[in-house]
């Protein structure tokens, strides 16, 4: 236990308690997580029981199975100096999603799969691209780079309070020029749900490519990309999946590898290469979205990965979404009480799952951000858009007094 301790210190974890060294041998776990109360399961996350974390929609932490399944490859990895092979749990983690493992091909995080979807669709000058004002950095930035390289026209809308208010929205951008649809599953902003299943059947049917930041999407919706219907999708792990930082994924569907183009390419991405003096041959992309992998993954983090999915699934990936929803459901009746407090999440429940979002008129959001964090209140300030708001996002590990709390903070501010 003592050399287990000194190696997480020196990885930086040290800030973990002694009694949390205890749950990464897992005792008492006899019985099964799916049985197990919220109460129980949020003793799997070493959280500080003093603090209240409301900021899952910028960084989930991890339970100790994942925690120890990293640590534990760590340890193995340096013994032995086999790293092993990052792309053997891909089975595991397609199944999870609902496709096929030659559809997923293993990323850093969600911007990089947006970065090889906004790359590598064949677009040209002209050609026009649906996205909305309340994108992330990590995917407006890549669409209006290759705007930027290319001449393509974004076609930008405001979302809506309802899904069928956005889906309308969307049907009145399209031209004969739309080539794609770049929007999130679910917007950084206010939390907004867009109805990507309508949206995508929609777009296939007129020949448009679907391309969808999925940064909210994996971990929250008991979700299945195959019946989602989407052509591409780009998630992380590190948010909503409980995973470690630096893992993601991009979803390809299946006909559309050989139209989605690699530009960032290394071993595995082909088929076969020879590179001598006598002969120079380039032997085509491989069969799959692991065309798209490059260079060495981390073997550590993939474990880790691995042990989130399993977390999920032991669960039950419905049982989350549903908790996840009814804390939704509560703070945002809760906050709905609060007279001088602006709700911009839309009231619409199809239209929302994890995040509220709310301002106080006149009021700097960073000033409500601090007044919460001097009270050891984590929320997430919302600048994009110019929407000066707070976003509260909840998870598992959240209780309804915590939101209580947060509640009656507020009414001391507002």
């Amino acid at each position: 236990m003592n050399s287990r301790r000194s190696f997480i210190q020196k990885m930086g974890l040290a800030w973990m308690a002694p009694a949390a060294w205890n749950n990464l041998e897992f005792p008492g776990l006899s019985m099964p997580l799916y049985q197990q109360s919220w109460d129980q399961i949020r003793l799997q996350f070493p959280l500080e029981k003093d603090r209240i974390y409301l900021n899952n929609g910028t960084f989930g932490p991890s339970p100790f199975p994942v925690l120890k399944a990293v640590q534990d490859s760590f340890d193995k990895t340096n013994r032995t100096g086999n790293y092993g092979n990052p792309g053997s749990g891909r089975e595991k983690i397609a199944e999870f999603f609902g496709v096929k493992s030659t559809e997923i091909s293993l990323t850093h995080n969600t911007t990089e799969g947006i970065n090889i979807m906004a790359q590598g669709l064949p677009l040209q000058a002209g050609d026009e691209v649906i996205v909305t004002s309340h994108e992330h950095a990590g995917n407006a930035i890549p669409w209006l780079n290759r705007m930027s390289l290319d001449g393509i026209v974004l076609r930008v809308f405001e979302p809506k309070d309802t899904q069928e208010e956005n889906f309308k929205a969307i049907k009145n951008l399209v031209s004969s020029r739309t080539k794609a649809i770049a929007i999130p599953h679910v917007t950084c902003t206010t939390g907004t749900v867009f109805p990507i299943r309508e949206i995508s059947e929609f777009a296939r049917k007129k020949g448009i490519w679907t391309a969808i930041d999925g940064a909210h999407g994996a971990g929250t919706f008991d979700l299945n990309l195959k019946d989602l219907g989407c052509d591409f999708y780009a998630g992380c792990f590190h948010k909503w999946m409980l995973g470690p930082n630096g893992t993601g994924f991009l979803y390809v569907r299946e006909e559309l590898l050989d139209t989605l183009q690699a530009f960032y390419v290394g071993a595995k991405s082909e088929k076969s290469w020879v590179l001598n003096d006598k002969e120079v041959v380039f032997g085509g992309y491989t069969d799959s979205a692991h065309r798209y992998d490059y260079g060495t993954q981390s073997t550590p983090m993939h474990e880790g990965v691995l042990a989130a999915v399993d977390f999920h699934q032991e669960i039950g990936k419905a049982r989350i979404e549903a908790r996840i929803r009814e804390l939704n459901d509560y703070l945002y009746q809760s906050l709905s009480q609060l007279d001088k407090l602006e709700i911009l999440t839309p009231a619409e429940r199809d239209s929302r799952i994890s995040v509220v979002t709310f301002r106080i008129p006149n009021t700097d959001y960073r000033d409500i951000a601090k007044a919460l964090g001097q009270k050891k209140i984590r929320i997430r300030g919302v600048h994009e858009a110019g929407l000066n708001a707070i976003r509260v996002s909840t998870h598992i590990y959240n209780f309804e007094s915590e939101l209580d709390s947060l509640v009656q903070e507020l009414k001391s501010l507002s």
